[in-house]
């Protein structure tokens, strides 16, 4: 039996035994275990003395602590890295490279600054190691730098949005107000193009330098405030944008009248400026940020996230939780579901360099094995559910989501509307198409500096700086237009005229002075001096502001200055002298029908003539006997037909058919000459010398114009000889011209703009007149510069002086009443017929009488088809068949008396007595049936050449004979 010790000493030798073979068994499978997890590490570079890096580092700590949460038997640990940039760009990329030399990261979130994300980029370029940066800067391009990944929205995405803003309120001028810095000088080609897109200009660009002090600031304001354009976009940072308001508000730059637009960057972060500023100096601004749904997710985050931001900077002041730090969760979320992914695949390290002479540190890091799988994985994700809504990365960028606009009202701010680039401007975001509430304004109610809420009109003229020059011609003519003086001892220029009362009514009208000065502009009687186009084209070179006088719109001038409404209407026309008065003429008879309408005329009457002749001369005794009646008679019936003066009656159908058409000719003839002569002799006519301007272009006639008006090109453009022109001044040189004419150096027609023949009209109205067609032009406009905000007021104001009594009173002041001057229309009156207006009679007055001689003709040839069928010569035919045509042909028809009832009785008498002793005439020639009528029309059946009374013809054959004749 062994003692207690001894069973002790068993049991302790067996504890060791035990001990010692888990010390050798169970390293291994420690090893094991501790190679079964892998180890990612991950470097974060921020500037910590910042209030959005602290934010941004509670969130990264919360995202990782939820990734281990979901995933706590996962075979993967992350381990983040922080260095603090301190806001240097040469620490940003000590860090990095200490990161990526000593403990070889994965992948780098950070830097937040664009200038220290730059170097970090290329390195991470170089190893091949994704860096996920929050940095805004559009210089930072995904495309050139394939391992960028960004995390934060860039500040160009931002630009359409503002641009909409600006078109809402129809602001057509802003003066951007950026840092002198990547940062802000990144966000100025997109801002620049988005505004432009929405005909918007970029007056002047405002920089400010990062280290810039009070005074510089405020010197700039002043600056600003004596430009016209009061629409001011700030792309600043928090510490600059905070005191570049306050000495806004110093500069009483933020009172009624004025706009600010603040970009995202300075919006989203506006709970970490000063209240104090917001208070006092920022009223009325309006912001625009990216648009965080609201979700219990968030909530329940946001609860956590203020609870574990005291926790790791319990002595700072407590701060917001914003977008950037929104954004820097879900990057860290979506970088650990990408190494989840891929980091059981590939080994978590880094490939050295091979071994080479003139190796440099940078070269000595190598690159990464797990990092380009990274970059597959992270470049195109999508989180649906993250913390700031969805969460798309497309190739290395992340997409934009709607902008909220704000409204900074008291200590904070106020939703006014939202942004979409596909939907544009509405009151609520939209979900699932459609929007979630009809409102009729697409924007809510705001507040404007000055606590205003009245919309800027995004411009002023400004109190100090200089007076606006408005050209203004000076030609020595056509004074009631506009007559410019210089005073010979101050050198004031006074403009009077109807054109210089028109602008200052105008000027009177708009809700603000606008102070100007008159600058003439010569417009000499030589061939060299500058014309209206050289007027118009010193508002482009910047020498005028605007100019006023009587200038044109046109579209060749619009293309380098913006007109205003007209505010006289306009058009090009001619003015010819007029005709002595024709009633004393002894040939005017002759004038109501043109020559070639004469000549038709009488041609007609010589055809129809002829062919009623044709028609009648068989078969009618008034139109037989010798060759000269005959001939008088085929001019003379048709002529007499012209007064309904002929008494021959017609026997046949187709000389009725034909009379009937040409009848009806010869009224409307008539009818329309009578109208026309009456018309010539008892109206006063004021004829043109002549009616249209291809009239001076085919009789070479000089063209008078007046000195520097476009209308010189518009003739050129018609093909105007040029050396056929000449230019005048004014009114008394334009008669002197038209009155000498172009043989003794005038001009045949004057050609001049509506507003000026119709005053030269009314000087000389019994002298000239206005022909041809009118030539439209949009009408005398003030002109002012590409671009100018005075246009649209000055175009409002321009109808309410056209719409008022003023107008009317400027223009009898300067024109008086318009005398009573004929007019072209009455000249139209006294136009000759022409043979256009009746081509349709004579054409169917031709057609008639030819078919009815055609038809005759057929039937005359069919009834004598015999001779034409003889072996005779042509000639002889011909002969034969003119012989027959003239020897006449009996119609029963044409008889005009009866045989009375004695008579009739008498006849019977004959028959009766006589029936007994009836004798037969010797060798009768039987009548010819075809011969029997004359045209067929029912004419007596007699045959050609029968005698009803032969030598020994029994009396009562030759009664039967006579009886049938009639």
């Amino acid at each position: 039996m062994r003692s207690p010790r001894c069973h002790f000493v068993i049991l302790f030798i067996q504890f060791v035994s035990i001990i010692s073979f888990y010390h050798c068994v169970m390293p291994i499978r420690g090893e094991d275990n501790k190679t079964s997890v892998v180890k990612v590490d991950v470097g974060i570079i921020l500037d910590l003395e910042t209030d959005v890096a602290k934010v941004m580092h509670t969130c990264i700590l919360l995202a990782l602590e939820d990734y281990r949460a979901s995933a706590n038997r996962s075979a993967i640990r992350i381990v983040p890295h922080l260095r603090n940039s301190k806001k240097d760009d040469v620490e940003a990329a000590s860090a990095a490279i200490y990161l990526l030399k000593d403990v070889q990261v994965q992948a780098i979130f950070g830097p937040q600054m664009s200038t220290q994300t730059d170097f970090v980029i290329d390195l991470g370029n170089r190893v091949k190691v994704p860096v996920i940066s929050p940095a805004t800067s559009p210089s930072l391009s995904v495309k050139e730098n394939p391992f960028f990944i960004r995390g934060a929205l860039p500040s160009s995405s931002q630009t359409k949005a503002i641009a909409a803003i600006v078109k809402y309120y129809d602001w057509r001028e802003v003066v951007i107000i950026y840092e002198d810095s990547p940062f802000g000088t990144g966000i100025l080609p997109h801002l620049t193009d988005a505004l432009l897109e929405v005909n918007t200009k970029v007056s002047y660009r405002s920089v400010i330098s990062p280290s810039a002090n009070d005074d510089q600031i405020l010197k700039e304001l002043y600056n600003l405030n004596t430009k016209q354009t009061r629409v001011f976009v700030v792309h600043l940072q928090l510490y600059l944008a905070s005191r570049l308001f306050l000495k806004a508000k110093e500069a009483g730059m933020m009172s009624s009248g004025y706009a600010w637009i603040i970009t995202d960057v300075l919006t989203s972060l506006l709970d970490s400026v000063d209240h104090s500023v917001i208070e006092s100096s920022m009223q009325g601004v309006l912001g625009i940020k990216p648009y965080i749904p609201r979700s219990n997710e968030l909530s329940n985050f946001t609860k956590r996230w203020r609870k574990r931001f005291r926790e790791e900077y319990p002595d700072m002041d407590p701060v917001e939780l914003n977008v950037f730090g929104l954004w820097a969760y879900d990057s860290i979320t979506t970088l650990a579901k990408a190494i989840a992914e891929v980091a059981t695949t590939a080994i978590p390290k880094f490939k050295k360099a091979n071994a080479r002479e003139n190796l440099t540190d940078l070269d000595a890091l190598g690159t990464s094995e797990l990092g380009s799988l990274l970059l597959d994985s992270m470049q195109n994700t999508v989180l649906k559910r993250g913390l700031s809504g969805e969460f798309r990365i497309i190739e290395g960028e992340l997409q934009p989501s709607p902008y909220v606009i704000v409204n900074i009202i008291g200590k904070g701010e106020r939703s006014v509307g939202f942004w979409t680039e596909k939907d544009g401007i509405s009151y609520k975001p939209k979900m699932n198409s459609k929007t979630a509430k009809s409102i009729n304004e697409p924007l809510g109610a705001i507040i404007w500096p000055g606590e205003s809420t009245i919309v800027p009109r995004g411009w002023e003229i400004p109190t100090s700086g200089k007076r606006l020059t408005f050209g203004v011609p000076v030609k020595g003519g056509l004074e009631q237009f506009i007559k410019v003086e210089i005073d010979a001892k101050t050198q004031a220029v006074t403009a009077t005229g109807f054109i210089p009362d028109v602008f200052r009514e105008v000027i009177r009208s708009l809700p603000y002075a606008v102070p100007y000065d008159f600058i003439p502009f010569p417009i000499e009687h030589i061939p060299t001096s500058q014309d209206y186009d050289d007027l118009v084209y010193k508002i482009s070179s910047k020498e005028y502001d605007a100019v006023v006088g009587d200038v044109t719109i046109l579209a060749t001038r619009s293309k380098y200055v913006d007109f205003t409404l007209p505010f006289s209407e306009s058009g090009i026309s001619v003015v010819v002298p007029v005709k002595d008065d024709e009633r004393r003429n002894a040939w005017i008879f002759l004038k109501p029908l043109k020559s070639e309408l004469w000549i038709t005329t009488g041609a007609f009457f010589v055809f129809i003539g002829f062919v009623v002749w044709v028609l009648e001369h068989r078969v009618n005794k008034e139109f037989r006997g010798p060759k000269r009646k005959q001939v008088g008679m085929i001019f003379w019936f048709s002529f007499s037909t012209l007064v309904f003066a002929h008494r021959e009656r017609v026997t046949s159908n187709f000389t009725r058919f034909v009379l009937i058409v040409w009848v009806f000719v010869v009224l409307v003839l008539t009818s329309s000459y009578t109208a026309s002569l009456t018309s010539m002799l008892t109206v006063q006519q004021l004829q043109p010398t002549i009616t249209d301007l291809n009239d001076l272009i085919k009789t070479g006639e000089y063209v008078g114009f007046q000195k520097g008006s476009f209308v010189k090109d518009i003739l050129k453009h018609m093909k105007f000889d040029s050396s056929k022109f000449r230019s005048y001044s004014t009114l008394e040189e334009y008669n002197d011209a038209l009155s000498r004419g172009s043989k003794n150096g005038g001009v045949g027609a004057i050609v001049d703009e509506l507003p000026y023949l119709r005053l030269f009209l009314n000087k000389y109205c019994r002298k000239y007149i206005m022909v041809g067609p009118t030539y439209k032009a949009a009408g005398f406009g003030f002109a002012f510069s590409k671009g100018s905000p005075l246009v649209p007021d000055i175009s409002r104001a321009v109808l309410q002086v056209m719409e008022g009594e003023l107008m009317n009173k400027i223009i009898q002041k300067w024109f008086g009443n318009e005398t009573d001057c004929p007019q072209k229309d009455v000249m139209a009156i006294a136009s000759s017929l022409t043979l256009d207006s009746f081509k349709g009679l004579f054409l169917i007055a031709g057609v008639s009488a030819g078919s009815a001689l055609l038809l005759f003709l057929l039937t005359f040839l069919y009834h004598h088809r015999e001779i034409l069928g003889t072996d005779d010569s042509l000639a002889q035919k011909l002969k034969a068949i003119a012989k027959v045509f003239d020897d006449e042909q009996d119609n029963s028809n044409t008889m005009s008396e009866k045989p009375s009832e004695g008579n009739e009785s008498q006849t019977a008498k004959l028959f009766a007595g006589n029936e007994s002793s009836t004798e037969v005439l010797p060798d009768l020639p039987s009548p010819n049936p075809e011969l029997t009528t004359s045209d067929g029309l029912g004419a007596s059946p007699a045959a050609e050449g029968f005698s009803t009374t032969e030598p020994g013809t029994p009396i009562h054959e030759t009664i039967t004979g006579t009886i049938e004749e009639r």
